[in-house]
């Protein structure tokens, strides 16, 4: 199943201008879909479960990735990868050992937060002058 996941951001990501854009967008995608559910936490709470499994794929793909030997990011950034990566699968375990709707907060925030970091990554890539090299 993770193999599938993999070969579908690998598909995906082909079609896209940027990896960036994808991970933001997916991270987007999923902090709504949690977003959703808590804010109609009555309602939805049947789709928690479909929630937090796509954000569980998402996140091991992610860590899959940044702590390959062929990633060219820095080593302290992998391992922060990895080290919230490790946060977000415990959290999200936790979350489905007691659903309780606050708890997607920190699901959702550290899903926005780190699309709108990447996103503000690739408009300073795009913006950089031919030749300079990315922060990342």
């Amino acid at each position: 199943m993770q193999q599938q996941a993999a070969l579908a951001y690998q598909q995906t990501a082909k079609k896209t201008a940027s990896p960036r854009e994808l991970e933001a967008s997916l991270l987007s995608k999923s902090a709504a879909q949690l977003q959703r559910i808590r804010d109609d936490w009555d309602n939805k709470k049947p789709e928690l479960d479909g929630a937090l499994t796509y954000n569980r794929k998402l996140w091991t793909v992610f860590m899959t990735s940044v702590t390959s030997d062929e990633n060219p990011l820095p080593t302290l950034i992998k391992q922060n990868v990895a080290n919230l990566g490790i946060f977000v699968m415990n959290h999200t375990i936790s979350t489905l050992a007691n659903p309780e709707a606050r708890r997607l907060d920190v699901l959702i925030n550290i899903n926005k937060e780190l699309a709108a970091g990447l996103r503000t990554q690739q408009n300073q890539d795009e913006e950089a002058p031919k030749g300079a090299h990315p922060a990342l």
